[in-house]
């Protein structure tokens, strides 16, 4: 399980990343630069990490099911996935 501190901290970004999402798309289209160089650093979309929804893992995350790979390979084998078993051939 990810460090409690660093899933609070990413929950914060996308937070910010919603309150300045307008008067981003706002100052692009604008073509004002130094309006965007203003706002705050965590404003910025890319600054978001993808996380697990359950552990708050960042590595192996499966974006379509918001899990990381170890959850998503644990809840598949226990079928609490809808479609999703193991293969074999």
């Amino acid at each position: 399980m990810a460090k409690k501190s660093w899933i609070a901290r990413n929950e914060k970004r996308k937070r910010t990343v919603e309150k300045y999402a307008e008067k981003r798309k706002q100052l692009k289209e604008a073509g004002d630069y130094e309006g965007l160089q203003k706002l705050p650093r965590d404003a910025s979309p890319t600054r978001v990490r993808n996380r697990c929804g359950i552990t708050g893992r960042s590595r192996g995350y499966i974006s379509k099911y918001g899990i990381s790979r170890i959850k998503f390979r644990e809840m598949a084998l226990d079928g609490k996935i809808p479609g999703v078993k193991k293969a074999s051939w």
